[in-house]
């Protein structure tokens, strides 16, 4: 709330489209929440809202209580606003669409709502470009955007590069912080699953006991696990990044500071697709 719901904020973010907003003939906007992390769908919900629209929301089944609560809360300080909010099982006769959901899933959106206007988006993640200098304090923050919500979000970072030579002892220590997640079943399930591919494929790994740290030239990584690559020109790195179409975000020193992955402004859109633009434009 303290970086979406503030006056200020919102009229900031809300000052460059002033002109289009709408004021009457609003669209019926079709919302297909993803489910991976708590209220995911929200800045979906809250463009649609705040440019005037109608919210047909779908909530994902991981996902349906907050997303209800906050819409019940809503009608209930003003009742008008059932007419502007609806929440459904299935969405069909809207006007436009935005739906979030896997690569499988995108190709179905795709097949749906091609004839519709429409905004998709497919799995990304996140990375981290470490410099080997980082303090205690700013490893400790990475661990956050590591480990905060399983690392099941778009913009936790699921991959770091290091500079050759690099000592993972401190950062597995520091790590250490989230230890507590190898007490949660479903996690401590990932990990020892990935920890006896890893022993069957006799390929190195690190531990510390929560996480497994492996070089891998993928992005993406399961739960439990965080993969690495060594570089020797942050400009490679850059080069090589801006052409993965996978990437959501980018953590580290001039970049997204530490920790605050996964707390987004008004203005990061996923995807880098400027829903709001989207939306004053039907």
């Amino acid at each position: 709330t303290d970086s979406f719901l503030q006056k200020d904020l919102l009229q900031e973010w809300m000052a460059p489209y002033s002109k289009k907003i709408l004021t009457a003939s609003p669209k019926k906007i079709g919302v297909t929440m993803a489910g991976n992390i708590p209220l995911v769908g929200f800045h979906d919900f809250l463009s649609v809202f705040i440019t005037g629209h109608r919210a047909v929301l779908k909530p994902s089944s991981k996902d349906s209580v907050l997303i209800k609560h906050f819409v019940e809360k809503l009608i209930g300080w003003e009742p008008a606003l059932g007419q502007s909010i609806i929440i459904t099982d299935q969405l069909k006769g809207c006007d436009a669409y935005i739906a979030t959901g896997s690569n499988n899933s995108s190709r179905y959106f795709e097949y749906y709502f091609a004839k519709y206007p429409h905004i998709i988006r497919k799995n990304r993640t996140s990375v981290a470009l470490l410099t080997g200098n980082e303090t205690t304090e700013e490893l400790e923050k990475l661990g956050d955007d590591v480990y905060t919500f399983f690392g099941l979000g778009c913009r936790n970072v699921s991959k770091i590069f290091v500079p050759e030579r690099y000592d993972f002892k401190k950062l597995l220590y520091v790590f250490n912080k989230y230890a507590h997640l190898a007490e949660h079943h479903k996690y401590k399930n990932n990990y020892d699953y990935n920890l006896a591919l890893h022993i069957l494929n006799k390929k190195y790994y690190m531990t510390n006991g929560s996480i497994l740290l492996i070089e891998d030239a993928q992005l993406f990584s399961p739960i439990s696990q965080l993969n690495y690559s060594f570089y020797t020109s942050k400009d490679d790195v850059m080069a090589s990044l801006a052409k993965n179409a996978d990437l959501q975000c980018i953590v580290g020193g001039g970049f997204i500071p530490f920790g605050l992955a996964q707390n987004p402004s008004l203005t990061d859109y996923a995807d880098g697709v400027d829903t709001v633009s989207f939306l004053t434009s039907l």
